[in-house]
């Protein structure tokens, strides 16, 4: 019961807020939303709560990564003008 009391007080105090995402991403949030029959605000709540279960306090990160070198791969097999078609194959 305090469990479900808290988790309540803690949704029920919100911040208002806009955010900058690619079309694509808020179209399939949108999907989501109706095919789950819940509000857009809930799936990006939800998605926010998963990512950052995901990266508690206090995690860092061991190592920096960096792009590799590029290297020559040698002569492509096809030609650029194919490259279209032959991924459909």
């Amino acid at each position: 019961m305090i469990d479900a009391l808290a988790e309540w007080w803690q949704n029920a105090i919100m911040v208002k807020t806009q955010v900058q995402i690619p079309d694509s991403l808020y179209r399939e949030a949108k999907r989501l939303a109706e095919e789950n029959e819940m509000s857009f605000a809930e799936v990006v709540r939800r998605g926010l709560e998963e990512i950052v279960r995901h990266h508690p306090p206090g995690r860092t990160n061991r190592r920096v990564w960096h792009l590799p070198e590029p290297f020559d791969m040698g002569r492509p097999l096809a030609a650029e003008d194919q490259w279209t078609a032959l991924s459909h194959e």
